[in-house]
């Protein structure tokens, strides 16, 4: 194997893929990164019996050929290369990567011991990069990081016939997002697919406004968990898969069923906040910064204002008001700051009207697949907010779930496709 490739483009291809190494890996062939030189261009791919992760890039191959390497350890190695054009060559057990001055020569791990990656049949439909992105940043974060209960680390993922919903929650809050997709005739007009949370964050990164995103499955429909409930695939040797720009994703789906989590919204609230997103999401971040591990965020409505503390004992205090409409009995509700937060940011995005403006048809189609900085996602950058978006919080007591939702005007009902659902902090409530 012989190849001349441009080093930025295999350091950020070769970083994405190492993201899906496991960290503990069962066997040790499965650190490994297979790299695939062909005059199709260049392969990146890994597979640990769970999540596989292939990238294709542009590359002179001289002399095509199979290596596998160990995959962190050629992460760093080409994070580091100069700026120069990369040459990787394969002669017996050594792969030698040049690039410029620098040289580095790896031990390759037997090929033939390295399980072949996963094949996903059934094309499900397609949806547009920014959207689905955004969706998974607005639900991802509720999930739970207790492997204890793994059902509830997953988002679990529901299609409704030209809809799709995402729901995560970690018990204490609970969200849920809807979009629009492009269904393929061959799939159920129901479905669920339990999807490991930090797998659809990755699959996040790879996804770009405009660009459509093909979405595949394994699997068969099991039993309905109940009367008009979409059937849940099943999970032995069931997959999901996420393809886009030349990258794919895949993982194995979660067993079990997901809680009846509708019966967890009330029927109505005693009470409702309608406040100025802009300013309340920032007056709530510099509040926050004087609260403790915890400790709560706390918002008190009066005369035409909401009045949002929080405090450190012994240290710090802070205080600061928003305009607010505010209608109800009970005045006052804490939050933990983290799950005020992650609900005020998420419903600001849908007060923005931009998950509807991002859902397109997937027919469009761009070449260059990039990465972007974002908060465990890389969506479009944040589009600007409109002065007039609202975010409206509805509560019945300081014990009780309140929801969080956004719109994007005064007197305009919230947004239908968001909805944060999460457990205030008893603690601190009637203080």
């Amino acid at each position: 194997m012989r190849i001349i490739v441009e080093r930025d483009a295999l350091a950020e291809a070769v970083a994405w893929v190492a993201r899906s190494l496991p960290s503990r890996p069962v066997l040790p062939i499965l650190s490994g990164l297979l790299i695939e030189a062909s005059t199709g261009g260049l392969t990146l791919s890994c597979f640990d019996y769970e999540v596989s992760a292939r990238i294709v890039l542009d590359a002179e191959v001289t002399e095509p050929g199979t290596a596998l390497v160990p995959g962190r350890l050629l992460a760093e190695i080409t994070r580091s290369l100069p700026s120069y054009p990369v040459e990787m060559d394969h002669e017996k057990d050594d792969v030698t990567v040049t690039c410029g001055p620098a040289s580095f020569t790896l031990v390759t791990l037997p090929v033939k011991e390295y399980p072949r990656l996963p094949e996903l049949p059934l094309l499900a439909g397609t949806v547009d990069g920014g959207a689905l992105a955004t969706a998974i940043g607005q639900v991802a974060p509720a999930a739970s990081r207790d492997d204890t209960l793994p059902v509830i680390t997953g988002v679990n993922l529901e299609i409704y016939d030209d809809t799709l919903r995402l729901v995560a929650t970690d018990r204490y809050r609970l969200a849920i997002r809807e979009l629009g997709w492009n269904p393929a005739h061959q799939v159920p007009a129901a479905a669920t697919l339990l999807v490991p949370a930090k797998t659809m964050s990755d699959a996040a990164r790879m996804m770009l406004p405009g660009t459509p995103v093909r979405v595949m499955m394994r699997g068969e429909p099991g039993r309905a968990a109940g009367a008009n409930q979409p059937d849940s695939l099943r999970a032995a040797d069931a997959m999901i898969g996420f393809e886009s720009g030349g990258r794919r994703l895949t993982t194995r789906l979660i067993a079990g069923e997901y809680i009846k989590y509708m019966s967890r919204f009330p029927e109505e609230f005693g009470s409702c906040g309608d406040m100025p997103a802009i300013p309340l999401v920032e007056a709530v971040k510099r509040v926050a910064l004087v609260a403790e591990r915890g400790s709560s965020v706390r918002l008190s409505f009066g005369h035409g204002k909401v009045t949002i503390e929080a405090a450190t004992e012994g240290q710090a205090r802070a205080r600061e008001t928003v305009d607010a409409d505010f209608a109800g009995e009970e005045t006052a509700i804490a939050f933990s700051p983290h799950y005020l937060m992650d609900g005020l940011a998420a419903a600001l995005i849908a007060a923005s009207g931009a998950p509807d403006k991002a859902q397109g048809s997937g027919k469009a189609d761009q070449a260059d697949q990039g990465e972007q900085a974002g908060q465990g996602q890389n969506a479009e950058k944040a589009p600007p907010v409109p002065d007039e978006a609202r975010i409206r919080l509805q509560f019945t007591s300081p014990t009780k779930p309140a929801l969080i939702t956004g719109s994007t005007g005064k007197g305009d009902e919230p947004a239908p496709d968001y909805r944060y659902l999460v457990v205030p902090l008893r603690a601190l409530a009637g203080a």
